[in-house]
């Protein structure tokens, strides 16, 4: 477990590389292309690092400011899943929930329950956070490691479910994203996007990239649009014309980093990927399987970085008009783009229907980490990381709805708000799920 935890310790960096591969060596790639691949994964994953760390330390300070500049009154702030994350590793749940989540991967495979093979094992940290706040809630071990294998089991249906989302419109053939905020609350897009594509004249509003280009020239670029966005953010926040400048300049940067360092954990994954499924597909026949990994693939997507950029001052005005809120957006705005990736994939890249369900989406997640403070507050200290009197949450992870209704579920604190977030995830995973069944969850039939 010593060693684990050390691997673990060492960030998605390194673990990630590690893992690749030993799976490149059992696979019989070689030392040296599986070598390559670990190395070039790691190398993306580092890269990735620096895009988020430019966005934690540029547009989180303006968010932050925005918000003070607008007098919201949102005294909680948002950890994020940089601050979430230790507090899930470091808990009694753990380390225990590799394991679990891995066989839990295993029996469902030999079930024939899921084609995902995951492989990203840093990302099993939400799986643990939901059995360390269940623990919480609970004060009984065992309806934590529940809620670890009930979380495991829906995020790797979640792959499957997405599968013809990553196939076709990320164009991540072979790979699945089981994990985190795209999966979970991609489900809530699709009953949303049939919805909006039954009325008249709504259903033919689009608006993307291409046409915003088509239509402004070079202002309708990635690069530019970000530029202007950072900017706009930047008046928001009050900053000095120069200061605000600088911002425009980082988040043109992010808009074209962002995709080259995904190209390069693709680059690295491919080989393994390919190897993995020719073994797979020759030892269970017909069994089309897809590596599970890390949700950050999919802000590859300028449409997702576009959408991203966008709620960073929505999220903000929706945590304002959120009933009773008292959790101010910090930590997870500058990896907004994770919450709206499905979204923007299932809606085929329009930005408009994306603000429609993003929004929803933001609503939902805010509404749920406002209830969560309490639990992960407690959660927090009796880690150590939070001190006694602060009072904190976040929007991924705490505001999921899986942690959400298995923690208030198991502890019978189910008021109104509870059954009111369980009609509606459960009508949007199942309609999901249907749609996943019959293959129309990404549908040229239906093309926006």
């Amino acid at each position: 477990m010593a060693v684990i935890q050390y691997i673990v310790d060492l960030g998605a960096s390194v673990m990630l590389p590690i893992i690749i591969f030993i799976i490149g060596l059992l696979l019989k790639q070689g030392v040296g292309k599986s070598l390559r691949s670990g190395l070039t994964i790691g190398i993306g994953f580092v890269g990735i690092g620096l895009v988020v760390d430019l966005l934690n330390k540029n547009l989180g300070p303006a968010a932050q400011a925005m918000a003070d500049n607008f007098n919201l009154g949102l005294s909680v702030v948002d950890l994020g899943w940089p601050g979430t994350s230790p507090m899930a590793w470091a808990s009694a749940m753990g380390l225990i929930a590799i394991p679990i989540a891995i066989a839990v991967n295993i029996v469902m495979l030999l079930l024939r329950m899921t084609k995902v093979v995951n492989v990203d094992i840093w990302n099993i940290w939400h799986m643990a956070f939901t059995g360390a706040i269940v623990y919480v809630a609970t004060d009984n071990f065992t309806f934590g490691i529940i809620g670890i294998i009930v979380h495991a089991i829906i995020a790797y249906k979640l792959g499957d479910m997405f599968g013809q989302v990553t196939d076709n419109y990320f164009g991540l053939e072979g790979i699945a994203i089981p994990h985190g905020t795209s999966a979970y609350m991609g489900v809530i897009a699709s009953p949303i996007d049939d919805l909006i594509e039954k009325i008249p004249g709504i259903n033919k509003i689009k608006i993307d990239g291409e046409k915003i280009e088509q239509k402004l020239g070079v202002f309708g670029e990635p690069t530019i649009i970000g530029a202007i966005l950072g900017f706009v953010i930047g008046l928001l926040a009050k900053y000095p014309v120069g200061q605000a400048l600088q911002l425009a300049v980082q988040m043109a940067s992010v808009m074209v980093l962002m995709p080259m360092v995904v190209k390069l954990i693709m680059q690295g994954l491919l080989p393994i990927s390919d190897a993995a499924k020719q073994m797979l597909d020759k030892k269970f026949s017909g069994g089309n399987y897809k590596i599970g990994l890390d949700p950050a693939l999919l802000l590859g997507d300028s449409q997702v970085i576009s959408a991203s950029l966008l709620f960073v001052p929505l999220t903000v005005l929706i945590a304002a008009i959120v009933p009773g809120n008292q959790v101010l957006p910090f930590g997870d705005l500058a990896t907004i783009g994770f919450f709206v990736a499905m979204a923007v994939a299932i809606h085929k890249g329009n930005l408009f229907r994306t603000l429609i369900s993003g929004s929803i989406i933001m609503f939902i997640t805010i509404w749920i980490a406002n209830q969560m403070i309490s639990l992960q507050t407690a959660l927090g200290q009796s880690v150590n990381l939070v001190d006694v009197g602060e009072r904190v949450s976040s929007l991924d992870q705490s505001g999921s709805p899986i942690t959400y209704l298995l923690a208030k579920g198991f502890s019978l604190e189910m008021g109104i708000g509870f059954f009111i977030i369980f009609l509606i995830y459960a009508f949007c995973f199942g309609y999901t799920f249907m749609k996943y069944k019959k293959k129309t969850i990404y549908s040229d039939e239906n093309n926006n």
